[in-house]
């Protein structure tokens, strides 16, 4: 995507002004396709080659055409406030994964990153994450004291912070989400619905829709949200392996294998042969907008921004797990500072303002004032003017300076602390798998995991038949290994 240039003088002043910018080492802000375009200047006595630009990778949706005014907007505030500006890097739900993996990998140059708990531990076993455990607390204590100690706790690897926690519901909880139509016209009783198997009824009454209807839209990266969380996986973010949440014994157990896993592993295969889950699931990987039914951890309120984004008249959300607090929760939202940065406290003072600052909040969150969005009462309450802003705002920074929506509840972030607050703990909450010791293991591992889990986790396949198949493959990959070792981890963590 190129970005469209706007000239502020004639053509001759700004090839002079960029003409002498190069000549002085200024510096240019990256675009989305790897070219530059000038720095917006910076209207106090800093000059441009004093504003260093962060490339920031994140994950979300197709780009829109006013992506970079809005990138713009952002960096002339931030520019005047902190004296740092940002490019933001967007990679697409569905691509994620892969692209994340290749720039750890290689070592492409990055100064922040989006990362959660399925890469958070391989990346810091890597060395490729800084070490902030001195730095957020002497050159960012406002964002070190805003974030809670439990929190902060959930983040730490070998006692140490490689990243800044998303402070925001922080502890899951598990939602499912009905379009209001489908439950009005079939009469569902979404507060009875608690189980797995109390959703079997709905979703075969909205089967009457039609045969190429599919009440449970699926994508190959998500399955159904929260198919595992039950099952604590000790940041490995690797779901064949964890400690059931409430098991105070703490032990490790193949968790493909576990009778509860096995019987909705079962259900999900039979929903896909009888058409309720739609059969490119497997292969799928951008969700449609105005999906009947999904889950989703979220909390109240969060139905409001989807119906936005999905154009649905009304959502209705009826809670079904949690809240729960583990330490792959915490990590479930993070953004860490590239080990070979240039720029490492500039990063954390960027991060900082995202997280102390409303206004600045509000842009990452929303896009474009005026275009994007609209404040209704300052930087409180704001009301959604488009659907195509990517950025998904639990990426980014706490929710607790962050604007509601119209016609959410004002209160909205009141009540997502107070889930917070009652939330229970898994029996392993504190804990981080080392893995220094295991990464062949681990590779090996996720590598058969890989191979299997996008027709498993969409009912594609039998569970009867590939579970003990894929199980198999993964001892023979090292899987006891980690299992024991995890054990031993665990026993000694907590004696």
């Amino acid at each position: 995507m190129k970005r469209s240039l706007k000239f502020i003088s004639i053509l001759c002043v700004m090839t002079f002004m960029l003409t002498a910018l190069a000549a002085c080492g200024g510096s240019k802000a990256p675009t989305t396709d790897g070219g530059t375009t000038p720095d917006t200047p910076k209207e106090n006595t800093t000059d441009n080659k004093d504003i260093p630009t962060l490339v920031w990778w994140t994950i979300g949706g197709q780009v829109p055409n006013n992506f970079d005014k809005a990138i713009e907007a952002m960096n002339a505030y931030t520019a005047e406030k902190i004296g740092v500006k940002i490019d933001i890097k967007v990679a697409s739900w569905g691509e994620w994964d892969t692209k994340i993996n290749t720039i750890v990998n290689t070592g492409e140059p990055f100064d922040i990153m989006f990362t959660n708990s399925g890469k958070y531990s391989k990346q810091v076993a890597m060395g490729a994450l800084a070490d902030i455990t001195d730095l957020v607390q002497s050159e960012t204590p406002d964002l070190y004291k805003l974030i809670p100690e439990k929190v902060w706790e959930g983040t730490k690897i070998g006692g140490k912070y490689y990243s800044v926690p998303t402070y925001k519901d922080s502890a899951l909880t598990q939602y499912w989400v009905f379009d209001d139509k489908y439950v009005q016209k079939y009469n569902i009783d979404i507060n009875s619905i608690k189980t797995l198997q109390d959703l079997d009824k709905p979703l075969r009454a909205m089967k009457a829709e039609g045969k190429s209807f599919y009440p449970l839209p699926m994508t190959q990266g998500e399955g159904l949200n929260g198919f595992f969380n039950a099952y604590d996986d000790l940041t490995l973010g690797f779901a064949p392996i964890g400690v059931k949440a409430d098991d105070t014994s703490r032990t490790v157990v193949s968790v493909l294998e576990q009778p509860d896993i096995m019987n909705n592993l079962k259900l999900l295969h039979q929903w896909y042969q009888d058409g309720l889950i739609n059969p490119d699931a497997p292969t799928k990987t951008e969700n449609d907008k105005g999906r009947p039914f999904f889950a989703a951890q979220a909390f109240p309120g969060a139905e409001i921004s989807w119906q936005i984004n999905d154009a649905v008249q009304k959502y209705d959300m009826v809670q079904n797990y949690g809240p729960i607090y583990t330490t792959s929760t915490i990590q479930g939202s993070l953004n860490a500072i590239s080990a070979n940065s240039k720029y490492k406290k500039e990063a954390l003072k960027y991060l900082e303002l995202v997280n102390t600052d409303p206004k600045l909040r509000n842009m990452l969150a929303f896009g474009e004032l005026g275009v994007d969005y609209q404040n209704v009462d300052g930087e409180k309450v704001i009301e959604r003017t488009s659907d195509t802003w990517p950025l998904a705002a639990y990426t980014q920074g706490t929710f607790f300076n962050l604007a509601v929506n119209k016609g959410a509840p004002e209160d909205q972030w009141e009540q997502v602390k107070k889930l917070n607050d009652v939330a229970t703990s898994s029996t392993a909450l504190g804990f981080a798998l080392d893995i220094t010791d295991l990464q062949t293991e681990v590779a090996n591992c996720q590598a058969v995991w890989d191979k299997y889990k996008y027709e498993l986790i969409t009912g594609a396949s039998d569970p009867e038949k590939m579970v003990p198949k894929i199980t198999a493959e993964l001892k023979s990959a090292g899987m006891d290994t980690i299992m024991n070792a995890a054990q031993e981890q665990i026993n000694n963590y907590f004696k």
